[in-house]
């Protein structure tokens, strides 16, 4: 089980990452834009650097909903490896079983 503070964390970044959303896209919208003048898109990466480090959605970790792990975590099924074996042992995901050959 993970620490209980990193999963406060997470959560805490997920809701910044959302509330900051808009706004990011639309500064990086103007950014892009060719039609943007020097000035603008200066202005815009300044109030784009100005935006807290967690509202950037690449500061988010992919976490196991069970154990709250942070690496081997699958995106399909969002279990850890040993939650995910666990689970597949036990039948609860369809279509997924042990292999062997």
């Amino acid at each position: 089980m993970a620490k209980t503070s990193m999963l406060e964390r997470e959560k805490r970044r997920a809701r910044t990452v959302k509330k900051f959303a808009a706004r990011r896209a639309k500064l990086k919208e103007q950014i892009r834009d060719p039609k943007t003048s020097v000035d603008d898109r200066a202005a815009a990466v300044a109030a784009l650097q100005k935006l807290p480090r967690d509202s950037s959605a690449s500061r988010l970790r992919e976490r196991c909903a069970i154990t709250g792990r942070p690496r081997g975590t699958y995106a399909k099924f969002g279990l850890g490896r040993t939650k995910l074996r666990e689970a597949t042992m036990r039948g609860e995901i369809p279509g997924l079983r042990k292999s062997s050959w």
